[in-house]
């Protein structure tokens, strides 16, 4: 057991070997029938849009609610740890979980057949289920926006992972923190519209 949960890829390998033993019990030991048609592939899709924005949203909070708090009580000879180990790996599985999640929902809006009604926040057709999607897919691609071409250029300024001067830097850090924090923001009423556009409509 400790060979598989000291090791972040064979705990992740685990986890689907697992999830995959699960879908045969239900299927074997219950009335569930399984196949592997146009119905799977879009709850396969909504499965990683799911994974994806966990990700996306789990590292949004984490830099929010503990990273960015909490580093004024760090002493200052073990910043650099955060700055040059901690961020970066936070912010590359930060950057590619937002674009999977955005992928994966506009695929999934494809094969339900709701894309253009829910770029259109339902206007075209006025169903609610739509309009709430549509916000919630809009919301979703402002904050991907904000994290490929605002918070991750800002804060490989911030970070030195290009050159800046103390300055730019300081302005980068607090430019990519604001912008991070607008995404927290919008990250609520996102979820909402998303868990609305399921559950409600």
């Amino acid at each position: 057991m400790a060979a598989i949960l000291t090791s972040l890829r064979n705990t992740v390998m685990a986890g689907i070997i697992l999830t995959i033993i699960m879908v045969m019990a239900v299927t074997q030991y219950t009335d569930a029938e399984f196949a592997m048609d146009s119905s799977y592939a879009t709850f396969f899709v909504r499965w990683l849009h799911v994974l994806s924005g966990v990700m996306w949203i789990g590292l949004l909070w984490y830099l929010n609610f503990v990273q960015i708090p909490n580093m004024p009580n760090i002493p200052d000879e073990q910043k650099p740890a955060i700055g040059k180990v901690i961020a970066p790996a936070v912010l590359f599985w930060f950057r590619w979980g937002a674009l999977a999640t955005i992928v994966t929902g506009l695929l999934l809006a494809h094969l339900q057949g709701y894309l253009v009604e829910a770029t259109m926040l339902g206007l075209s057709d006025g169903v609610a289920k739509h309009t709430a999607i549509g916000v919630g897919m809009w919301l979703g691609a402002i904050m991907a926006f904000n994290v490929w071409f605002v918070i991750w250029p800002n804060q490989k300024r911030a970070l030195g992972i290009v050159e800046a001067d103390a300055e730019s830097k300081a302005a980068s850090a607090r430019t990519a923190m604001l912008f991070s924090r607008t995404n927290t923001l919008l990250s609520i009423p996102m979820l909402y519209a998303m868990v609305a556009a399921q559950n409600i409509y």
